[in-house]
């Protein structure tokens, strides 16, 4: 079966142990302490594969681990860093904490790498600890720990336009005539299991177009597979609804689209609101003498309201050429900026303890601290160089209260902060 969905334990390289040791050389019988740094654990790194388009490759696999940092060394010597472990997936994946459903992150567009998880960060060796009061220090500082996390990979497919209809409409037949993609065709009675994507070469610029598998009635509420394809569409612009206007298995196609949108909008209104038009297909099947113009019947039912009826044949190609370039015009009348879901949830939140202290103050200098175990413990664990840690680090001066102390003491736009080493100017 296509794998789109996965439940996986990630977890990040715990930071080395300091180290605790005293120089012993000949000639120096009290030598100093010299017990190296630890090394840093490594990171939880995805990163968007090409070459992927399902997520079976974490199906059999539950748990995956980045190193640990080494221990400091003696003669002052560093701890190896730990290796950062890369997870490969497909563009369009979504990446969840399991347990609120929360993104974390949108493996699409331009992300195309992503640390989520840091390692920790290798603890001090008993070099750094020495004073005129205690110049043999007996203690190093551990290693921060790792972390852990399970988080649920969807994928939703990138795609412009979602082809949607019944099972043994002619959506894959319609999909290899008019893209480069080959589905397999043949007269099935149930939904074809893998979302097939292809891209439409016309003049002007061309598009994506996905086949979302075949819906049926209660597809919303999970019947059948009918979860596991919706969220397959929940990224296109346009949506294609193609009916057999034939009628060959005895379906009514105006009902199917009244059935299907039903469906739309019980899984999401805002999908269901989005630019559609309608393929009647099979028209070089449907009787003369069968009765009323299926075609008329459904003009009269649905291009009222705006969503355009074009007669089509996906076996002999009838209609297929105005049927893309309306399409197309659609896609240049929408926004073209792609659907990308936003970061909900910030694993580092889940490392800092609220209980632990911190000091804001201003030195006679004019400049502001910020310091404490809470500062400390956050710095070890966010990246500042990416965009998204820059983000985390922003929400949290403001969720605990410190940007509020910051402007209590005085702060004023331009004015420096310092914590541990970093510098940023303040900025309202």
């Amino acid at each position: 079966m296509f794998a789109d969905r996965a439940k996986i334990i990630i977890r990040s390289g715990k930071g080395g142990d300091g180290h605790v040791s005293f120089r012993r050389e000949l000639y120096v019988p009290n030598g100093g302490p010299d017990g190296g740094d630890g090394g840093r654990g490594g990171d939880v790194v995805f990163e968007v594969d090409e070459g992927l388009n399902t997520l079976y490759d974490y199906r059999h696999r539950r748990k995956f681990k980045a190193q640990d940092g080494e221990e400091g060394g003696k003669r002052r010597c560093h701890g190896k860093s730990g290796g950062d472990i890369v997870l490969k997936v497909p563009e369009g994946t979504l990446i969840r904490e399991a347990a609120s459903g929360k993104v974390i992150a949108d493996m699409s567009g331009e992300n195309r790498r992503q640390v989520i998880l840091k390692g920790g960060r290798g603890g001090a060796g008993n070099q750094h600890f020495a004073t005129a009061t205690m110049q043999v220090p007996k203690y190093a500082q551990p290693g921060q720990p790792a972390q852990e996390l399970e988080v649920l990979l969807e994928l939703k497919v990138i795609a412009d336009v979602g082809l949607v209809g019944f099972p043994n409409v002619g959506k894959s037949t319609l999909l290899s005539r008019v893209t480069n993609a080959r589905p397999k065709i043949a007269n099935y009675h149930f939904t074809t299991l893998n979302p097939n994507l292809g891209v439409v070469d016309l003049e002007g610029g061309g598009f994506v177009i996905a086949d979302i598998p075949g819906l049926i009635e209660g597809a919303s509420q999970g019947v059948g597979l009918g979860h596991e394809f919706l969220r397959h569409i929940e990224r296109t612009r346009v949506i294609i609804h193609l009916v057999d206007a034939a009628s060959t298995e005895g379906r009514d196609p105006v009902e199917d689209v009244y059935t299907i949108n039903k469906e739309l909008k019980a899984y999401q209104e805002e999908i269901a609101a989005r630019p559609q038009v309608i393929a009647a297909n099979k028209t070089d099947a449907i009787q003369a003498e069968a009765g009323a113009d299926p075609i008329e019947r459904l003009k009269q039912e649905f291009e009222p309201a705006g969503i355009r009826v074009f007669p089509i044949s996906a076996v002999t190609g009838t209609g297929l050429s105005e049927l893309l370039y309306y399409v197309q015009e659609l896609l240049k009348n929408t926004d073209q900026k792609p659907i990308v879901f936003e970061q909900e949830y910030f694993p580092e939140e889940m490392l800092i303890d609220e209980t632990l202290p911190y000091t804001v103050e201003k030195t006679e200098e004019g400049v502001y601290l910020v310091e404490g175990p809470r500062i400390e413990k956050m710095l070890g664990y966010t990246n500042l160089d990416s965009e998204k840690g820059f983000i985390f680090f922003q929400n949290f001066l403001k969720k605990t209260g410190i940007l509020d102390e910051l402007e209590a003491a005085g702060i004023q736009e331009g004015d420096t902060v310092k914590m541990y080493g970093l510098a940023f100017e303040y900025f309202r």
